[in-house]
């Protein structure tokens, strides 16, 4: 068994030392320890020596999970596939699963079967090692070996993933990178045999350069101790897979949006990227993905139709339910996972194009329709407002988008959302007249401003002049220029921009 480093004894030394100097309180110690203490005494009392348990049982259990849970990312309609047909199971994947993380996350599981385990006694298989489970390095007769298999077979399944080295707690990925003898492998694979499935085992996205040439792609994930078992099961279609992808699959590490900043100088790492990562990243910059976010395939379809919403205007306190009925237009049981979107139309600066705020899986037998219903509250309209606070939304209208995942949203609605409160704001002489018209409490002082600087500006008769500056361009400079630029055009002096600052802080201020 492995146990968390340990010092040997040094920092207990260290914590004597500042007992008896008195730069540590003896009760500051005490209190430590009885935490400590306390959970120690908690689980002797609890402790059930003769408690039995069903491995058999939990072992099931867990390959039960790993069917919902694994995503099928792409299937040209080779899978399912058929336990008649010449099957050629490619690389030690197959043999030896990576179910697991690295370092500490490390258990020892009652069993662990891999694919090519689960198979025996169903269909016959044949198998090529093509690669090693553990590091990049391949024998090119393996390798020969495996590209034959593929060649003689009616479909080529690769096990494919990264070694357990490749990803771990304490460290951090240099590259998106499988191994390259494994991309090497795929890509051979693909020129002899147009059926070719990729069963990808990894605890996080890896760039798949060869992904418009392959036939499907299955992602496992790390799926624990009954992976073997699942990946049988949804290969074959005794399962039908309806897992999503928790984060967005990049077309490469330089496309991710920590790429220009991490890792840093070595002593400081900026995190420019701040609510921009994962899909409201790729979505803000219309970035092309592999795969994106809530993406997932299944062995049938399913039709989104007749979309409501509970009112058409909501409060803080308030709750809103979004319906949708989906119905399984396909020829087998299956899940579909629909996904809730809300999108801020209000011009708000900063926000992402919209953001999830709520799910719910349904399953459905051929032909059956349910009803999907998402309850909404003012929290999946807000964003925290350092300057106030709290969470805060902007008045206005949001986009309600029911989706299958972040890029196929099925059906939209808007909804206006009505906020009693309004961020501080202090003008000076940088605040915009574009944000004095925005604000309630200055729009009608700023509006009755312009109405006085129209009458003032001068008119050109230089057509020349006109035409290199329109109304329509004026109109947009002065919007947007700070009141301290309405000197330099001369349509107040800086006396009269003073009063006025004065005069707009009291009334945001309410008077006071």
């Amino acid at each position: 068994d492995l146990e968390m480093p340990s010092s040997d004894g040094v920092q207990d030394a260290r914590i004597v030392a500042a007992v008896r100097e008195g730069r540590m309180k003896e009760t500051v110690l005490d209190m430590a320890v009885e935490r400590i203490l306390t959970k120690v005494f908690e689980y002797v009392e609890h402790e059930h020596k003769e408690a039995v348990f069903d491995r058999e049982v939990h072992h099931n259990a867990a390959a039960d999970a790993e069917k919902e849970c694994a995503v099928l990312l792409k299937n040209d309609g080779v899978l399912p596939l058929n336990r008649e047909q010449k099957i050629a199971y490619i690389g030690e994947f197959a043999k030896i699963p990576r179910y697991q993380g690295g370092g500490s996350s490390h258990i020892n599981p009652w069993s662990v079967r891999g694919a090519l385990a689960a198979a025996e006694g169903k269909n016959e298989v044949s198998y090529a090692k093509g690669f090693p489970y553990d590091s990049d390095s391949a024998v090119g007769a393996e390798m020969e070996a495996a590209v034959e298999a593929a060649k003689q077979a009616d479909v080529a399944v690769i096990f494919a993933g990264l070694p357990d080295s490749y990803e771990s707690e304490g460290y951090d990925r240099t590259h998106l990178r499988l191994p390259d003898c494994q991309n090497q492998l795929i890509e051979r694979i693909c020129q002899v045999q147009q059926n070719v499935v990729v069963v990808l085992h990894n605890g996080s996205p890896v760039e798949l350069p060869w992904a418009d040439r392959v036939s499907a792609v299955l992602e496992m994930y790390l799926g624990g101790e009954g992976v073997g078992e699942a990946e049988d099961a949804l290969l074959y279609g005794e399962a039908n897979p309806s897992g999503r992808l928790p984060e967005t699959f990049p077309m490469c590490l330089e496309h991710t949006p920590a790429f220009l900043n991490f890792p840093g100088d070595g002593e400081n790492v900026a995190y420019q990227e701040g609510i921009f990562v994962g899909y409201r990243y790729y979505e803000k910059k219309k970035l092309p993905v592999c795969y994106p976010f809530g993406h997932g395939l299944s062995y049938t379809e399913f039709a989104y139709s007749d979309m409501r919403l509970s009112a058409q205007s909501m409060k803080p306190g308030q709750k809103l339910m979004v319906q949708v009925d989906v119905r399984n237009v396909g020829e087998c049981f299956g899940k579909e996972t629909v996904q809730v979107y809300v999108g801020d139309r209000t011009g708000t600066t900063g926000r992402p194009r919209k953001e999830l705020k709520g799910f719910a899986k349904v399953a459905l037998k051929p032909g059956e329709m349910k009803t999907v219903e998402i309850e909404l509250d003012e929290r999946a309209f807000q964003w925290y407002h350092e300057g106030m606070g709290q969470w805060y939304a902007k008045n206005g209208e949001y986009e309600i988008c029911v989706a299958h995942s972040s890029a196929d949203v099925r059906l939209s609605a808007k909804v206006h959302y009505e906020s009693p409160y309004m961020p501080p704001m202090k003008a000076d002489k940088n605040t915009t007249v574009m944000q004095l018209m925005e604000h309630p409490d200055t729009r009608p002082m700023m509006m009755q401003m312009l109405a006085e600087f129209k009458k003032h500006m001068p008119q050109s008769e230089d057509k020349s002049e006109a035409n290199a500056i329109s109304s329509s361009m004026m109109r947009e400079m002065v919007m947007n220029a700070p009141l301290r630029a309405l000197v330099n055009f001369k349509l107040m002096n800086e006396e009269s921009m003073e009063g006025c600052i004065a005069q707009f802080n009291a009334l945001l201020s309410g008077g006071k």
